[in-house]
C-alpha cells in the first residue's frame, strides 16, 4: 500500500477532533489540551520506534504521524462531552453564512500588481487534415508558408506546383504568466487563418511564439484539439461548435524568461478586482493592524501601497503570502447590470430607491387579415370566383395596468415584487429600471453591457 495513501488516513482523524478541541479552547481547558497532546506525542513515538526496529524503514515516519493524529482524536472525543447529531439548525446556519459570504480571503479582492502578464502571437501550419485545410489558391499565405518550410529543410519546391488540402495557415495565441521559467509550458489556442473548414485531426508545427517587442519567448507544438466537427454530403451539412478553432494544452514552451527580481523591491502595489474607497481603506487597515505599523496607503479605489518592512523575516515573499491570508469584509457596490441583448438584469443586495410611483401600459395593435372566397350563385352566367379581404384590428391600451407606490428604501425584494405585480417582463422592466434612474430615484448605478 503506497505511504502517502496512508499518510492521509491523519488528515481524516484530525478533521473529527476539530470542534472538540474548538469547545475546550473556548473553555479555556488548557491543562486538558497539554496532557493530551504529550500523551499522543509519546504514543505516536512509542509506536514509531517499534516499527523503527522491526525493520520497516519510512513505514515508522507514518506510524508516529497517523498513531499521533489518531490517539489526539480519541483522548479528546473521551474529553469533550459533544457529539456530533445529523440535524440541520437554520438558525444557526443563518448568521454563520451570512458572515462566510461577506468575509472573503485577501487573495480574492487583490491581485499584486508585480509582473503582468505578457500576450504572445504566433503565425504556423497545420498539417494532416482530411481534405479540410485551405485551398492554395485562395490562400496566397498558405501556400507561402508550405513553400518557405520545406526550404528551412532543405526541400526545394518553389517551382512546384501545388496541389493540396491537407494544409491550413493558422494563428496561436498565447499567454506568458508572469514569473514564467525557461523550459515550463503554457497552454495555445489556435485559429484558422484561411479557408478551411475544420481543424480535426491536425498537428501544428513549430510555431515561434513573439511578444510585442519582437522577440521569440516561446515555441508552440503538438496535436490540435477542438471542440466540434463537420461532416457535409450533396444534400446537406452539418456542423457542431466550431470545428477552425482549437486548443494545445501545454502545448509552448518557454524559451526566453522576463528577468525580474521580486526580491529587490521596496514596494508592492496591490490591486483591487473591484475598485471601491470603501474596500481599498479597509484592506490598508487590516495590513496595518498586522505589520503594527502605517506601512499600507490607498492610493485610489483601486490600489494598495504595501512598503516592505526592511527586517521582515521572508523578504516580500512571505509579506505577501501573510497578507493574502487576511479577511477582509468587502463594500457591496449597488449596481444594477442590464445585457440590453439577452434581456438579462442582475440587481445588487444593496440596491435601494426613493419614493416613486410607477404605471406601465403598453399599446398594443393587432392587425388580423382572414380573406374569403366569393363564388357566383349556381348555374349563373358570366360570375367569376374572387378573393374578398377581410381584415379584423384590435387595439389594447393597456387599461387593466395599475400604478404601483414604491415608498422610499424598499429593498431589492420588494421592488421586484412591485415590478411583478404589474405583470412587467424582462425587456419593460429594463426601461423602468432606466426611467427610474433618470428620475433619481434609483440609488444605484446601472451598467449596460
Amino acid at each position: 500500500m503506497p505511504l502517502f495513501a496512508v499518510l492521509s488516513l491523519s488528515f481524516l482523524f484530525a478533521s473529527l477532533g476539530q470542534t472538540q478541541s474548538a469547545i475546550l479552547t473556548r473553555e479555556m481547558s488548557f491543562r486538558s489540551l497539554e496532557l493530551r497532546k504529550i500523551t499522543a506525542t509519546l504514543l505516536g513515538a512509542l509506536a514509531a520506534l517499534i516499527v523503527a526496529l522491526a525493520g520497516f524503514g519510512a513505514w515508522a515516519i507514518i506510524t508516529q504521524v497517523v498513531f499521533t493524529t489518531g490517539v489526539s482524536t480519541l483522548m479528546l472525543w473521551t474529553v469533550s462531552p459533544w457529539r456530533p447529531r445529523l440535524v440541520f439548525s437554520r438558525e444557526r446556519f443563518r448568521p454563520l453564512g451570512s458572515f462566510g459570504v461577506k468575509t472573503l480571503l485577501m487573495r480574492m479582492l487583490v491581485w499584486v500588481n508585480l509582473n503582468g502578464d505578457n500576450l504572445l502571437v504566433g503565425h504556423g501550419l497545420v498539417v494532416g487534415l482530411n481534405g479540410t485545410g485551405d485551398d492554395l489558391t485562395n490562400s496566397a499565405f498558405t501556400k507561402q508558408s508550405l513553400i518557405g518550410m520545406p526550404e528551412r529543410l532543405g526541400i526545394n519546391t518553389r517551382d512546384d506546383t501545388l496541389q493540396t488540402k491537407n494544409v491550413a495557415a493558422v494563428m496561436v495565441p498565447a499567454t506568458l504568466p508572469s514569473f514564467s521559467r525557461q523550459g515550463t509550458r503554457v497552454d495555445v489556442s489556435v485559429g484558422a487563418l484561411g479557408d478551411a473548414s475544420s481543424l480535426l485531426g491536425g498537428t501544428l508545427l513549430v510555431t515561434p511564439m513573439i511578444g510585442a517587442d519582437g522577440e521569440v519567448y516561446a515555441v508552440a507544438q503538438g496535436q490540435v484539439a477542438i471542440g466540434g466537427f463537420s461532416a457535409q454530403g450533396q444534400a446537406a451539412s452539418v456542423t457542431k461548435n466550431v470545428p477552425t478553432a482549437g486548443r494545445i494544452s501545454n502545448g509552448a514552451i518557454i524559451e526566453r524568461e522576463l528577468k525580474f527580481d521580486m526580491r529587490a523591491m521596496k514596494r508592492v502595489r496591490l490591486s483591487l478586482r473591484n475598485p471601491d474607497f470603501t474596500t481599498a481603506r479597509r484592506v490598508s487597515n487590516v495590513i496595518n493592524r498586522m505589520l503594527r505599523q502605517p506601512d499600507a496607503i490607498p492610493l485610489d479605489p483601486g490600489t494598495v501601497q504595501l512598503t516592505v518592512p526592511p527586517n521582515y523575516p521572508g523578504g516580500v515573499v512571505a509579506l505577501l503570502t501573510d497578507v493574502e491570508q487576511l479577511e477582509v469584509d468587502p463594500d457591496q457596490i449597488a449596481r444594477v447590470v442590464i445585457d440590453e441583448r439577452s434581456g438579462v438584469i442582475v440587481i445588487g443586495e444593496n440596491v435601494r430607491i426613493s419614493t416613486v410611483a410607477i404605471a406601465q401600459g403598453n399599446l398594443t395593435i393587432k392587425v388580423t387579415e382572414t380573406p374569403q372566397v366569393s363564388q357566383p350563385t349556381p348555374f349563373s352566367t358570366g360570375g367569376t370566383t374572387t378573393t374578398v379581404p377581410r381584415t379584423k384590428i384590435q387595439v389594447n391600451q393597456g387599461e387593466t395596468q395599475k400604478m404601483a407606490m414604491l415608498p422610499q428604501g424598499v429593498s431589492l425584494q420588494e421592488l421586484v415584487n412591485a415590478l411583478n405585480a404589474l405583470g412587467i417582463g424582462p425587456r419593460d422592466m429594463i426601461t423602468i429600471l432606466q426611467t427610474i434612474k433618470a428620475a433619481g430615484a434609483l440609488q444605484a448605478e446601472i451598467e449596460v453591457m
